[in-house]
């Protein structure tokens, strides 16, 4: 197989010298160039066409993001964010994120040279899963406020729990947008770092009517309420005489992932069973497989996201292989199955 094509844009030598080493050293991704601004990584692009681009948010002459609107728009190509964390930066990843980027990779604090090079793994694994990545065309930008809460759904009691990695802000947004705001308790694991999950439920919070939030450790699963699991940690979902809430923990991580979607998907199997409805969003890996069969065979109702409509399908894939899902949908169908269940 031919190898995987990167194209480096980074204002800074010091991290194009560390990813060029890091992506360089893997026998199937050959490192193209380097570019310092979007106006060279144009001409670059022109002439070597490249299959993934690393991308800096901040450089001079023109930022970033700007660069990667336009580049969807006129060439779509698999891209890679690389962004250092400030809380201004988190929002405009998520933006990046919403305008067609396929992933980032957080810039690690104090030395860049050594924190990158602990960040090997993550790095070259998701360059690796951004090659064959589906890029849809970007959503306009400018949206509307929350839209009108829609119909309601009766007294159901059922929890929804939604997993996705790669490409999952983007369809968990698409899949909210067409959930009733009076559902009994949405809970939502997203492979993303700590910190950026914050940024990330605020954003979903601006956009929808329900409640939207980051977990806190003990917090109820409330009628129109929609909790996201906080970066860096592991979510399980619990019961008493009151109802479901959630436990926050800070174990291994789990096939790489914490918050993983197994640890997440295994609790609700074991304190919902029936009544929990299990979606596996688009992402890499198999991080969830495990933990959907759990749910189904619980008596749980599980989908998950179609091959077409899917940025990267190895986690849905990988739990319909195992025969862990009832359902596989586009996910512009997928809120009309969950809805159908929930009145049923």
């Amino acid at each position: 197989m031919n190898p995987i094509r990167v194209l480096i844009v980074d204002d800074s030598p010091t991290v194009q010298s560390v990813l060029t080493s890091i992506l360089s050293a893997e026998p199937d991704i050959e490192v193209l160039g380097t570019a310092s601004d979007p106006f060279e990584a144009k001409d670059l692009i022109l002439k070597k066409k490249p299959d993934v681009i690393t991308l800096d948010i901040e450089m001079p002459r023109m930022d970033g993001i700007t660069f990667l609107k336009r580049l969807m728009s006129f060439r779509p190509l698999p891209v890679i964010m690389i962004s250092s964390y400030t809380r201004e930066n988190s929002m405009r990843t998520l933006e990046a994120l919403d305008a067609g980027a396929v992933d980032f990779v957080a810039k690690p604090t104090g030395d860049v040279r050594i924190g990158l090079q602990e960040l090997r793994y993550e790095i070259t694994t998701k360059v690796r899963a951004a090659a064959p990545a589906r890029i849809k065309p970007s959503l306009p930008f400018g949206r509307p406020g929350k839209p009108l809460p829609t119909a309601k759904i009766g007294p159901s009691d059922k929890i929804i729990a939604i997993g996705a990695s790669t490409g999952g802000t983007r369809a968990i947004e698409r899949l909210l947008a067409s959930i009733p705001s009076d559902v009994n308790g949405i809970v939502i694991v997203q492979h993303m770092p700590a910190r950026f999950t914050k940024a990330f439920a605020e954003r979903l919070d601006t956009l929808f009517p329900m409640d939207i939030k980051e977990a806190e450790d003990t917090e109820r699963l409330e009628r129109g309420k929609v909790l996201v699991a906080p970066g860096g940690r592991h979510l399980e979902v619990a019961k008493d005489h009151k109802g479901y809430y959630v436990r926050l923990q800070d174990g291994q991580p789990v096939r790489h992932q914490r918050p993983s979607v197994d640890v997440f998907f295994n609790s609700v199997a074991k304190t919902a069973a029936r009544d929990a409805i299990g979606i596996l969003l688009t992402g890499m890996g198999d991080d969830g497989t495990d933990g959907l069969l759990a749910m189904k065979r619980a008596g749980a109702f599980t989908l998950a996201q179609d091959e077409a409509s899917s940025v990267v399908f190895g986690m849905p894939g990988s739990a319909i292989e195992r025969g862990a899902v009832e359902v596989v949908a586009a996910l512009d169908d997928i809120a009309g199955i969950v809805l159908s269940k929930l009145r049923s």
